[in-house]
């Protein structure tokens, strides 16, 4: 018999819409990875971890050489100061490393405090794991929490925050005064917080990227979670960073063993020699992002289109209202789909409540021609719309 708590799910839009751009032949601006290959060096050295390497199960925890390469990164970027011995776990992907979060730290009851829009595997991993949600609802231009905010989604029994920083949807990072109130929240209700902090890297000119982990009180309530495959542009890669005190660090592995145990040590000693010689990659690859993402921006406004500030991942959003376009985000992103060929995300896939209905994500991390002739056709279904 069906499991109704797997059946009454609905289907992801990434899901949705890149099968609609493949069924039509569509230019897809939805999901969200890049038209380039990655870093030739990388994907040298994964090649010949296949041909020379060990290809039988690496340790549970990850290879040595990722996990003490990956402490070393977050110290030269960030300065944590990681035990990679007892405070780095190897992850088959960021979403592998959130699901080990949530099934080893949240008990049946626990309430979870989430920040909408949010990456949609949020609320189905958190229910399944038995918790109860109590989401604060952001809003655009800026996407920004405040204290009345946390006060109406933190209570006594907060087991949880989970924190998306930068924030996937909104093509936004957190400010510095934010971060830190949420931590006086975290500490003040004795919290954990799971940061998803994938988009680390892809972050655009004065705008730092600063983690939670590194404020007062949250060292010791941290699950820092990163992804090689946003880091590096391998979006396939799927090779993700558990990051968080020995005592959290602990139970997260359990969970891990009993979901992929293990990630392709191949895959992991390419990411342990991009990490420790790949700096160079981190300062050309969101200078290069930036541009494509002022040649869509540019264009976008050149058709009349009202575009959101992009600080940071590969994404830009378009304010429809204020475009010119009297539909919902959903019904505009179909339309722009199957009449013009262009695939986009309607952000409001992104609410569990009360959805802002007035923005598409789009992605940017594509070849010139392809954002050139992305713009021609929304501006075809804005006409359409009409």
């Amino acid at each position: 018999m069906a499991n109704p708590i797997y059946t009454a799910l609905p289907t992801t839009i990434f899901t949705v819409m890149s099968g609609l751009a493949r069924e039509t032949g569509a230019i897809n601006l939805g999901q969200g990875f890049p038209d380039e290959p990655g870093p030739l060096a990388i994907r040298q050295a994964a090649a010949e971890a296949v041909i020379n390497g060990n290809n039988q199960y690496p340790p549970m925890p990850g290879i040595p050489e990722l996990r003490e390469a990956a402490a070393r990164h977050y110290a030269r970027r960030q300065g944590l100061d990681l035990d990679w011995k007892s405070e780095v776990t190897v992850t088959s992907g960021a979403t592998e490393a959130l699901a080990c979060a949530f099934l080893a730290l949240i008990e049946p009851g626990d309430e979870v405090v989430l920040f909408q829009p949010m990456y949609d595997a949020y609320l189905p991993m958190v229910r399944r794991a038995g918790g109860v949600p109590r989401l604060a609802r952001l809003q655009p231009p800026h996407w920004r929490f405040d204290r009345v905010m946390l006060e109406g989604v933190f209570s006594d029994r907060t087991r949880l925050v989970v924190l998306n920083n930068p924030l996937n949807p909104t093509a936004t990072a957190f400010p510095e005064a934010d971060l830190a109130l949420l931590a006086e929240f975290c500490v003040r209700h004795d919290a954990i917080a799971v940061c998803d902090e994938v988009w680390e890297q892809v972050v655009f000119g004065a705008t730092v990227h600063r983690p939670l982990m590194a404020f007062e009180g949250m060292r010791e309530r941290t699950v820092k979670i990163g992804s090689a495959g946003k880091m590096f542009a391998l979006t396939g890669w799927k090779v993700g960073f558990l990051c968080a005190a020995p005592a959290i660090s602990e139970v997260l592995a359990k969970a891990h063993q009993f979901l992929t145990f293990t990630t392709p040590p191949n895959l992991q000693s390419a990411v342990a020699w991009g990490l420790d010689n790949a700096d160079d990659w981190f300062v050309a690859m969101p200078a290069a992002l930036a541009v494509s993402r002022d040649r869509l921006a540019e264009g976008l406004r050149r058709e009349g289109f009202a575009v959101l500030p992009s600080q940071a991942t590969y994404f830009l959003n378009i304010d429809l209202t204020a475009s010119g376009v009297a539909e919902a985000d959903m019904a505009f992103c179909l339309r722009a789909v199957r009449e013009a060929g262009v695939a986009g995300i309607p952000v409001s896939a992104f609410y569990e409540t009360e959805a802002v209905t007035s923005v598409m994500r789009l992605c940017f991390a594509k070849r010139d021609e392809t954002l050139d002739e992305g713009v021609r056709r929304l501006a075809r279904a804005r006409d359409l719309s009409r």
